[in-house]
């Protein structure tokens, strides 16, 4: 005679359906969409090289320089006198005939316009000016102002 066996239910402890969600679907949807975003980024074409440090030796800093600045408003200053592009290029070009390069110092305010800094430094990298410094950068080290 054949003998019966039961196997004990494993479920009989559950009175209702298994509530746990299944993520796997979920997190290989995201990696797709992860891969698409990275694939449509464009790639950076445009930019504009600056050097910063003159070629050769550096020795004693040059105490003549020159500070073009640019305000909130956009407005460009040469040593404090307020000046348009025409006049700026004219006085980088009177600078950079001196027998000594000056230091040419760029200083934008903190909330002047990307577009006319990128001009600017464009301007004064096509003027030829050798030597070429940012200041007044340390102001913004503290990001709480």
């Amino acid at each position: 005679m054949p003998r019966i066996v039961r196997r004990p239910d494993m479920y009989a402890s559950r009175k209702r359906p298994m509530g746990e969600m299944n993520v796997t679907p979920f997190i290989d949807i995201l990696l797709v969409l992860v891969i698409m975003l990275i694939l449509a980024v464009p790639i950076a074409k445009h930019s504009t090289i600056v050097e910063l440090a003159p070629p050769g030796p550096t020795g004693v800093a040059n105490s003549d320089f020159n500070t073009v600045f640019i305000d909130d408003g956009d407005r460009l200053f040469w040593n404090g006198r307020p000046v348009d592009r025409a006049q700026l290029r004219a006085n980088i070009a009177a600078a950079n005939a001196m027998p000594e390069d000056p230091t040419l110092r760029f200083q934008p305010a903190a909330l002047a316009s990307y577009d006319q800094s990128a001009k600017t430094i464009a301007l004064i990298k096509d003027s030829g000016t050798k030597k070429f410094a940012f200041v007044g950068n340390e102001q913004y080290r503290i990001f709480a102002r």
